[in-house]
């Protein structure tokens, strides 16, 4: 692709470096997913029931649960007041789909207790979706405007910075309201017994373990590919 060739060794090196940590994250998340998918739960809840009963045990009202295509598609939509389910997780009655659902039904805890992260995250949204899909257009339009004109070749850049790091500031604010979700489901499933023993509490602790990871991973991918600009930048400006 242009920007490995453009960039240099460093965005390439940030860029497989950061690939390989995502791609270990996301074999661990299946792995424990497939791990504990074989395991049923003593309570017989199907991750819809445990979803549900989760939200009713948080005094959460108004919630549908549907059930949507994908493997590990699940996700909350704080718009539709929606947590949508993966068939696997929607039917399934084992730890990992408890674990999956009780998290999704965390994030709409976290809708209705107004949760300050929850909210920036959703207002950031669009500004990560356009620094994402920009960024590199004004970045290499002023790696090639920096002979003829150096100053405005820098703000260029600088520019394709500011967009690439909305997409991190993004990924940031992610990350504590994922591992916030997780923690208010591991509460409610001890305090209402749908996960009842040490297996099945460390069962979830696994899957939703392995399952953050994935956004650790690649949040640090995205540092290390926005240092790589920010040092690019830093060299081209003092040419």
């Amino acid at each position: 692709m242009l920007e490995f060739w453009v960039l240099g060794p460093g965005w390439t090196i940030a860029s497989l470096v950061g690939f390989a940590l995502v791609m270990i994250a996301q074999v661990r998340v299946k792995s424990a997913f497939a791990k504990y998918s074989r395991v049923a739960v003593r309570s017989n809840m199907t991750g819809a029931e445990a979803a549900a009963a989760v939200c009713r045990a948080a005094g959460v009202h108004g919630i549908t649960i549907e059930r949507h295509q994908g493997f590990l598609s699940d996700h909350y939509d704080p718009k539709a007041k929606s947590l949508r389910l993966s068939p696997d997780v929607y039917d399934g009655r084992s730890i990992s789909s408890i674990a999956v659902a009780a998290h999704e039904a965390g994030h709409s805890i976290q809708d209705a207790d107004s949760y300050a992260l929850l909210n920036l995250r959703s207002r950031l949204v669009p500004i990560a979706s356009i620094g994402s899909r920009l960024w590199l257009v004004p970045f290499m339009i002023g790696i090639f405007m920096n002979a003829s004109s150096p100053v405005m070749g820098a703000v260029l850049m600088k520019v394709g910075v500011v967009l690439f790091g909305m997409m991190v500031l993004f990924q940031l604010v992610t990350l504590p309201v994922e591992f916030d979700a997780s923690n208010r489901a591991k509460e409610v499933l001890a305090a209402t017994g749908i996960v009842s023993t040490q297996e099945e509490a460390q069962g979830v602790q696994k899957v939703l373990g392995a399952a953050a990871m994935t956004y650790v991973a690649a949040t640090l991918a995205a540092i290390m590919q926005l240092i790589v600009l920010i040092l690019r930048t830093q060299g081209r400006h003092s040419d």
